[in-house]
């Protein structure tokens, strides 16, 4: 940082100091719009971040978070990649919001956007969404939690399955896999069977731990050690899936279904998952919806009932995720 910046820093925090916070924001402004008017990034970026940094100390978040949110945007106009040092820039603005701030969930977003364009990872860097998904589930907001948390990277099981287990206690002691199956299912539906498997033996091992009298048999399957829960049949299926997602196997997926069908009727919510499991881990196409009236035109002018239906993502399901991930 050159001298003339650090002066120009100094002086705007001053205004800080003194109470003076929309001075100090408008002035910001105006003169980081004059560095970027000269593509002086480094410039402007410094003077945001600093001057932010300092309003959000002082509790002004809707300005801190004003500048927050001018400082991502000049990382897209410069086209910044999300080095270490750029994305560390924005964390530490992010830890410092107030968790009422209404601006926080904007800069998140922001941040999410410019390093999905700028970045390798199409939806957003991993680390943003890690330290996003963490702070949601401190704050106990689950569904924002949730969002973040399945796009996260290797450390993100451990605050999923914490934040389930959690949330699960407040609930009857039947429903444990439906807590479960809120981190498995997101992981498996973006391609990351590592942590889908990680985060439901992380959140069994506490279900465990902290219930003394579940009966718990070990079975060994054709190398593969598994635990059965005679009383949480739904929890049952959901280990015995990771198992049929990890070799490959549509038929252990079929025989699953049909055995756990009385079971599967009765939880909301799971249908269109599955559905997704199956298309992507096994090549099981989706059922198509039939329309009467669209098939009999299609064999009347001798063609089929529509268009191909195009081959399911290939992804490498059964393998624990690639450490790109992260």
């Amino acid at each position: 940082m050159s001298a003339k910046i650090e002066k120009i820093i100094v002086r705007l925090q001053e205004k800080i100091a003194e109470g003076q916070y929309y001075e100090a924001q408008q002035q910001t402004r105006v003169v980081a719009a004059r560095y970027i008017k000269q593509e002086n990034w480094d410039a402007a970026i410094d003077i945001l971040f600093n001057v932010a940094q300092s309003l959000l100390k002082a509790g002004q978040g809707g300005s801190g978070g004003d500048l927050g949110i001018f400082l991502v945007d000049i990382y897209k106009q410069a086209e910044l990649k999300p080095d270490s040092g750029n994305k560390g820039k924005l964390l530490t603005l992010l830890r410092q919001f107030d968790s009422e701030e209404p601006t926080r969930k904007k800069f998140i977003g922001e941040m999410i956007m410019w390093s999905s364009k700028c970045g390798e990872y199409p939806a957003g860097e991993p680390d943003l969404h890690h330290v996003a998904g963490s702070l949601y589930a401190e704050e106990h907001e689950a569904y924002e939690a949730e969002r973040h948390l399945s796009l996260g990277t290797k450390d993100s099981p451990e605050v999923f399955a914490k934040l389930e287990y959690e949330w699960y206690t407040l609930d009857n002691a039947h429903t444990a896999a439906l807590y479960a199956s809120r981190a498995v299912f997101p992981y498996l539906l973006v391609g990351n069977v590592r942590d889908a498997c990680t985060s439901f033996k992380l959140f069994t091992s506490r279900l465990v731990e902290a219930n003394k009298n579940l009966v718990v048999q070990d079975v060994s399957n054709g190398g593969s050690d598994l635990k059965i829960y005679p009383s949480l049949p739904l929890l049952n299926f959901l280990s015995l899936l990771l198992l049929a997602v990890q070799k490959g196997s549509a038929d252990l997926f079929r025989q699953l279904k049909t055995k756990y069908a009385a079971q599967l009727k009765e939880v909301d919510g799971w249908d269109e998952a599955l559905t997704s499991v199956a298309e992507m881990y096994f090549s099981i196409q989706r059922p198509r919806q039939s329309n009467p009236l669209f098939d009999m035109m299609g064999s009347m002018f001798g063609g089929g009932a529509g268009p191909a239906k195009p081959q399911p993502k290939r992804v490498v399901g059964a393998e624990p995720a690639a450490e790109g991930l992260d």
